[in-house]
């Protein structure tokens, strides 16, 4: 099969022959339809979180379930999947408690990957998906059954785009509604995250981005109001919006020092900062720690959303199916395999929502 392999960091991705073994115990081969390209694997691509190469990154993907591997009762054959990098054993200490991305178990696929190269020598699997690729070797934790009425490209974005940025505000903060929502950065993970506060029933939603596009989406997607930081002051504004108190939640989702330090400003007291957007290793961040708890306020870390997949999932689709959830919208593109890098080149840019790798 073909995959799109990064021999080398910071350089574009070469397409290639290579070797998927078959699914051991618990795991599960699909035939991949479509794989979103979130900001994380161009990350990874650039080495910011290390790694071993040769790799295959790519991890927000549906398909449908070509095989399954003995002990799998959960899917079959013919299944249309979410595949997603949440792995997980479900009888660990954090998953017993429904913590299921905390998963502390070690899997096989973590200590062997499944991919060859054609003279078989191993390739790592990136993000645990390995999505960039034909088709994927999962375990059978990391797929989510969905209608076959539902779009495959459509559904690769709530792989890890929706779930991660709908599921910090209704999972990981779980907002109350009423509230008052300042979501910074609207790409694919804001504007979920814009649409988690909206279904959740905040009162204010105030959208921050340097792109008047990207906040014109915003506004589609459910913000009650938006601020060009490039050309306003946030603190101003989103404390002119707010009575003067500043918001109650502040969600960053992009992964840069500049917007988690500007998210400690728009807090009211009492309020919630929510690190959602993933910087790279080793960034830091200061804040006046006597001041942060004299007023309450709270930082939480929201990894993939806090997503419990058999109960999220349905959900969301049913949001979808009712119109009250976008993902049609939040595709801007879609290319082949082969024009991989121009794809991604698009998204470095912050010129996409969502570009969409379609097989």
């Amino acid at each position: 099969m073909k995959a799109a392999i990064c021999r080398e960091f910071g350089k574009p991705l070469v397409i290639e022959e290579v070797e998927l073994l078959p699914p051991r115990n618990g795991e599960v081969q699909v035939k991949l339809a479509a794989c979103a390209i979130c900001h994380s694997d161009i990350l990874y691509t650039e080495g910011a979180w290390g790694g071993e190469l040769p790799a295959v990154y790519g991890h927000e993907a549906a398909g449908v379930v070509e095989t399954v591997g003995a002990g799998v009762t959960t899917v079959q054959p013919g299944d249309h999947v979410l595949v997603t990098l949440i792995r997980s054993c479900g009888t660990c200490h954090y998953c017993s408690k429904g913590d299921k991305v905390r998963c502390e178990t070690t899997f096989p696929l973590d200590e062997q990957s499944p991919l060859r190269t054609l003279d078989g020598k191993p390739i790592t699997q990136g993000l645990r998906t390995g999505a960039f690729a034909e088709s994927v070797v999962v375990h059978a934790s990391q797929l989510a059954p969905i209608p076959k009425e539902v779009p495959l490209d459509s559904a690769s974005i709530l792989s890890c785009g929706v779930i991660t940025g709908f599921g910090a505000v209704v999972n990981t903060a779980q907002i109350t509604s009423g509230s008052s929502v300042v979501v910074i950065g609207t790409g694919g993970v804001g504007l979920n995250s814009v649409q988690g506060a909206a279904v959740a029933g905040a009162e204010k939603i105030i959208a921050l981005d340097l792109s008047d596009a990207k906040l014109e989406a915003a506004r589609q997607f459910g913000a009650t109001h938006t601020v060009n930081v490039g050309q306003e002051n946030a603190r101003k504004s989103v404390k002119s919006l707010t009575n003067g108190r500043g918001a109650d939640y502040v969600f960053v989702t992009v992964g840069a020092k500049s917007a988690l330090e500007q998210g400690f400003k728009l807090l009211c007291k009492g309020g919630t900062l929510v690190i959602v957007g993933m910087t790279a290793d080793g960034v830091k961040i200061e804040f006046d720690s006597c001041a942060f708890a004299s007023i309450e306020q709270r930082i939480l870390g929201s990894k993939m959303g806090s997503t419990r997949l058999t109960t999220d999932i349905p959900w969301y689709i049913s949001l979808y199916q009712q119109d009250r959830l976008k993902l049609d919208e939040l595709i801007s593109g879609r290319y082949p395999l082969e024009k991989i890098n121009e794809a991604i080149a698009d998204v470095s840019q912050g010129d996409a929502l969502r570009n969409v790798i379609i097989f």
